[in-house]
């Protein structure tokens, strides 16, 4: 039985591996931007791999605002959240709340339904760059990486890559540092993150979420923080919307 056990779990995780080595879109960073994005794509029947560095997806999520875990969308974000069968309840001017909790579990569920498959604890470390376009990630084990330990990694190929890595917008610096490109910005590096002002922040992380250079594209705070957008606390409706405007970016530009 031992043996069997042990046999099932790596036999079923090399296949799942084995299959994304080489995938339509990569997306890095499963919070919420992210897994609307893969439940879309997955739904419209492309294959997405999402690679998170931590063990749990659902990225800013789970906290809440300061560990009370319940979050606040605009009643213009509840046809998403239906699509995910979360809960929500009215909090006056156009506002409402979810539990945390359950958004997470909800948005990780579905984009695991639609088809998406999820690496969690593996980072990305770099960028495949060919002919002026990124062309896919080079992964490893988190744990190596915060050990510093000289392993070399693997690479998973893709027609477009996601970064909702969020503030830091990792996947972005990578390029910019190591690719030494532009991107689509007023400066044509990333303009950083701005301070709260929550309206402002929650329409340019929408407005901003975009193709910034072939194959590389940006949603949630990692949007807001290439574009200098302004930063808006515990209010999911923006990430969720940037989620399926880039999923429906991504699928304009691969068409088939």
């Amino acid at each position: 039985m031992e043996e069997q056990i042990s046999r099932a779990i790596i036999q079923r995780y090399f296949e799942k591996l084995q299959k994304n080595l080489s995938v339509d879109v990569v997306i890095v960073g499963a919070g919420p931007s992210g897994m609307v994005a893969a439940y879309d794509l997955a739904k419209a029947g492309k294959s997405v791999a999402l690679f998170e560095r931590k063990l749990a997806p659902g990225g800013g999520i789970w906290g809440g605002g300061m560990f009370f875990n319940e979050v606040v969308v605009q009643e213009d974000t509840i046809n998403i959240l239906d699509d995910f069968g979360v809960r929500t309840r009215a909090a006056g001017d156009g506002l409402y709340t979810a539990d945390a909790v359950e958004l997470s579990a909800a948005l990780i569920l579905g984009a695991c339904k639609a088809g998406a498959s999820f690496f969690n604890a593996v980072g990305v470390e770099d960028i495949v760059f060919k002919e002026n376009r990124v062309g896919g990630v080079v992964i490893n084990w988190s744990a190596i990486t915060k050990l510093e330990l000289h392993v070399d990694p693997l690479v998973v190929t893709a027609r477009a890559v996601l970064d909702s890595t969020g503030h830091p917008s990792e996947i972005t610096e990578l390029a910019i540092r190591k690719a030494g490109i532009k991107i689509e910005t007023a400066t044509g590096k990333i303009m950083g993150e701005r301070p709260m002002w929550v309206e402002r922040g929650e329409e340019a992380t929408v407005g901003d979420t975009k193709m910034i250079y072939p194959g590389l594209y940006v949603s949630g705070m990692a949007a807001n923080n290439v574009s200098g957008g302004f930063r808006m606390g515990p209010i999911f409706g923006g990430m969720l919307k940037s989620g399926r405007k880039v999923a429906g970016l991504i699928l304009e530009e691969l068409g088939d």
